[in-house]
């Protein structure tokens, strides 16, 4: 059988694929004051940093303040990241498939519990929720893009820039994280063990890609790219 030519289009492309995606930064309408004029008088739901938030499958959270972290674990109890709920982000069991899915208060939090028939009544309310849930599809997919590279420290770039996008505050140095990470949690995000992050962390520090803070905050310099 003569040898498959690879067209060089078709070489190009999967050259192309190779390339380092780029996260674009798009505004998002902030939905708290939509749910302070629907539920005046509504009382928040507050969690401290490291508490479980209840699931049900009929209703969803949305961050009003902090941020969530959302995950699930592996037949070897391994813990994965899926992604994190920062504020005006609906999640909870309507909009996952993904079971056990657990959803654990990465700072402490202010969340509004709603039902999916006062969605359904409230246009205004269905548009933000939508608008929210492609914001979260698109930092799924960029989580999906990321862990296909097989270095282990592009994928790590690729989760700290996301990061840097999601909860990101900048500062005079560049953008500090608003969320403390450890690097476990950093490890299962991309598939690795705490050990290897742990020296890429300090690798990337020494480059200048990135900073620690006095509250061991990362920051990411203006000039940090993939």
């Amino acid at each position: 059988m003569p040898p498959k030519v690879v067209s060089s289009n078709t070489r190009r492309h999967k050259k192309d694929m190779l390339q380092p995606f780029s996260l674009e930064v798009a505004s998002q309408p902030d939905m708290r004051p939509l749910l302070e004029h629907l539920y005046q008088g509504r009382t928040l739901q507050p969690f401290r940093s490291g508490s479980d938030i209840p699931l049900s499958a009929h209703e969803i959270w949305v961050v009003c303040r902090g941020v969530v972290q959302l995950g699930t674990f592996y037949d070897t109890g391994d813990e994965a990241l899926l992604g994190l709920a920062s504020p005006s982000m609906p999640f909870g069991l309507p909009l996952t498939l993904i079971r056990p899915y657990h959803a654990v208060a990465l700072t402490d939090v202010d969340l509004m519990r709603l039902t999916w028939a006062e969605i359904e009544q409230s246009p205004q309310l269905a548009h933000g929720i939508f608008q929210h849930t492609a914001r979260r599809l698109r930092q799924t997919e960029a989580v999906l893009a990321m862990v296909g590279y097989r270095r282990v420290e592009d994928r790590l770039r690729h989760l700290l820039l996301l990061l840097k996008r999601e909860v990101g505050q900048p500062v005079a140095t560049g953008t500090r994280f608003g969320v403390r990470l450890t690097h476990q949690q950093l490890a299962n995000a991309i598939g690795t063990t705490r050990v290897t992050v742990t020296r890429l962390i300090s690798q990337l520090r020494e480059e200048g890609w990135l900073v620690m803070d006095g509250d061991r905050h990362i920051i990411l310099p203006d000039s940090a790219k993939t």
